[in-house]
């Protein structure tokens, strides 16, 4: 089954900062190379040793380097330092937004919701499946193919705050998160690990084998 075409592909060198767009991606079973290969940790106050985040911090979403997100937690008096050399992922390697699940979504607020205010490593266009798209829920466990890389879902993505924020850093709208935990359980998107490496590359097909 067609679920949609890979509209957007990105990678977040450093956890709750700004992502890069690409056209064409390496994808190994560890995950896209350099996705949240870095995260930000705090050296004092509650947090200390614990990553610092969007659900700390709402404007780490604007920055995309760490010297400028090190700036901005130090204005509010919490010292960071960035860590390297590992993947630092909520659950799992990557995750999956289609088009089709912000609908209701976007019918409550009244407005398109920013699709990049959920982070995903792909945006999927669902106007080319003729059927109806499964709901998150229902893909766990199913197989997926896009581009040369095959995918496990592993469960669906459940949200916090930071879907609020703005990716323009206008004023944040805490209707989303109220809509997603009354009406879709908080989830949005989907948590794959990768079955086998490959490439995938904007305007490929998501199949659900």
């Amino acid at each position: 089954m067609l679920l949609g075409m890979l509209e957007a592909v990105r990678r977040y060198p450093i956890k709750s900062l700004q992502g890069v767009a690409l056209d064409t991606v390496k994808v190994e079973l560890s995950g896209i190379p350099g996705d949240r290969s870095g995260a930000l940790f705090a050296l004092e106050g509650a947090r200390e040793g614990k990553t610092y985040r969007g659900k700390e911090h709402d404007r780490l979403h604007l920055l995309r380097d760490a010297a400028g997100a090190q700036a901005c937690a130090k204005e509010r008096g919490v010292a960071v330092e960035v860590r390297t050399d590992e993947h630092f992922f909520d659950d799992a390697p990557i995750s999956i937004l289609v088009d089709e699940w912000l609908r209701e979504l976007d019918a409550h607020v009244g407005y398109k919701v920013q699709w990049e205010r959920f982070r995903p490593n792909f945006f999927v266009r669902s106007e080319a499946s003729p059927q109806p798209i499964p709901l998150e829920q229902t893909l766990v466990g199913a197989r997926l193919q896009l581009g040369t890389v095959r995918l496990g879902v592993r469960s669906p993505i459940e949200r916090c705050v930071t879907v609020t924020y703005d990716p323009r850093g206008e004023t944040s709208d805490p209707r989303i998160l109220r809509f997603l935990a009354e009406q879709r359980d908080a989830w949005m998107g989907i948590y794959c690990d990768v079955l086998e490496p490959g490439i995938a590359s904007v305007g490929d097909p998501l199949i659900l084998c």
